[in-house]
């Protein structure tokens, strides 16, 4: 990553700064200080930092602290104006965005992050008091930024500020975007009888509208999960500092910082009343998580029957026919392949495999006073969150809303399927209707052909096996 500082590249020409652990070589022209360094230098680990969404969650969540501060006269208000400013720069300007390069896996609480964005923002204040980067004066990470703060209470409350967001503003218009297909071609599909599958044998008819129902019904109820535990995530831990106790605070702060982050964010967040739960636990999270893989489920399900039903052409059932969108083999001309179909089973997959993640989180993290996953935890949240948001759109635009449906093939497998004899039962009994179906499937004929050679006189034979009566 190239970092830049007035449209200036970074260059090799480096500032000393100096902490309880001694001198370190800082990059010039860079916004973080010797915390952050120290991280990059012992934390190189995956390659993988924080969203920007997660950045710009902590940094309203830092504005909405500093204005406590600045009411309850904890800070002075030139320096309070200047951080002011710099959170306003990466949470509506997206600067200094390129200014948090620590890695993922770090602490388990999240303190090198939350450092990292203390000194981000007292740096880039302490430059607009004309005042030089890496000097910690006038504006001082902790003392002022960091102000009646932890990394403890800070960062699970942007651990649920970003989950809350990420759902409002990826995946609950992606499930609600499908809803509306869905809603649409079961429209398209009402009077359309097919063969009903049971164990992938032939089964008694079914209407094709019905089957997406089916799914229509479980992605709503998803909906419905997604809204409830947004309830809960609402509650957050601001103002417990430390271990929930509130040390090191003025006993205002978590009730005046709360309902601050609630005027920023536009969402009712309300104040944890046990707030050392919020810190030494993320129970939120796995339940969260336990949705995110039931609503992949539910994907999965539609994908795969979508790929089973439009399988084929000849060879297949090939009841649906999915849109061309590119070549299916590299080999084999004019093979299309249900990609889309394959391309979210893999992303509920998963999903699946990050809600085990979530699980072992917090069953082994969540030791005593304090959760120390917190990373892990909502970096793959955010992940799932992401991945099911796009898989959705993408399954929604390349495959669902031009989905066809094959009328002959359905016609032709509806005419040779042999469980409309299951009509007959209430007239000649379950036994003898068994037998007809399996003189009929061994003779390759067809059922009321069966019935006239057995000389079995039922009245009305022709209603009675019309596959529509059987609906």
């Amino acid at each position: 990553m190239i970092l830049e500082k007035s449209g200036q590249k970074m260059n090799d020409k480096t500032r000393i700064e100096k902490d309880i652990l001694g001198e370190l070589d800082i990059p010039v022209n860079v916004y973080w200080g010797i915390s952050t360094q120290r991280a990059i230098e012992n934390f190189k680990i995956s390659g993988r930092r924080f969203s920007e969404s997660f950045i710009k969650a902590l940094a309203q969540i830092k504005k909405a602290c500093l204005q406590t501060n600045l009411e309850l006269n904890l800070i002075d208000q030139n320096i309070g104006k200047a951080i002011l400013q710099s959170t306003v720069e990466i949470t509506h300007e997206n600067k200094l965005l390129d200014q948090f390069p620590i890695d993922i896996f770090q602490t388990g609480s999240g303190t090198q992050t939350n450092m990292n964005m203390n000194e981000v923002l007292a740096n880039r204040a302490n430059e607009i008091l004309g005042h030089e980067l890496g000097k910690k004066h006038p504006v001082h990470p902790n003392d002022h930024v960091n102000k009646g703060q932890s990394s403890n209470d800070v960062i699970p409350t942007a651990m649920h500020l970003v989950s809350i967001e990420e759902i409002h503003k990826r995946l609950l218009p992606a499930i609600r975007e499908i809803v509306s297909v869905l809603k649409q071609k079961i429209d398209e599909f009402k009077d359309i009888i097919k063969v009903g599958r049971t164990h992938l044998q032939d089964a008694v008819p079914i209407p094709l509208s019905l089957e997406f129902l089916v799914y229509l019904k479980q992605l709503t109820s998803e909906e419905q999960n997604f809204m409830e535990i947004i309830e809960e995530l609402t509650a957050i831990p601001l103002g417990g500092t430390a271990l929930g106790t509130g040390i090191n605070t003025h006993e205002e702060f978590g009730e005046i910082a709360t309902h601050k982050l609630s005027e920023i964010t536009k969402i009712d967040f309300r104040s944890n009343p046990i707030k050392a739960e919020g810190m030494a636990s993320h129970k939120v999270f796995v339940k969260l998580s336990g949705i995110l893989k039931s609503l992949s489920l539910t994907l999965m399900k539609l994908a795969n029957d979508i790929r089973w039903m439009s399988s084929g052409p000849r060879a297949g059932l090939g009841e649906l026919l999915i849109p061309q969108e590119e070549p299916g083999s590299s080999i084999m001309p004019g093979k299309i392949n249900p990609t889309q179909s394959e391309m979210l089973i893999q992303v509920c997959l998963q999903v699946i495999g990050n809600e085990t993640t979530i699980t072992f989180a917090e069953g082994f993290g969540s030791t005593l006073d304090l959760n120390v996953t917190k990373p892990l935890i909502i970096s793959t949240i955010l992940e799932s969150i992401q991945l099911l948001s796009n898989g959705i759109n993408s399954f929604t635009n390349n495959c669902l809303k031009d989905l066809k449906v094959n009328q002959k093939q359905i016609e032709k497998h509806l005419k040779e399927n042999l469980m409309i004899v299951t009509n007959l039962v209430p007239i000649i009994g379950y036994d003898r209707a068994a037998e007809i179906a399996k003189k009929a499937y061994e003779s390759g004929k067809t059922l009321k052909e069966v019935i006239q050679e057995e000389e079995i006189k039922i009245d009305d034979l022709d209603n009675i096996l019309d596959p529509k009566n059987m609906v």
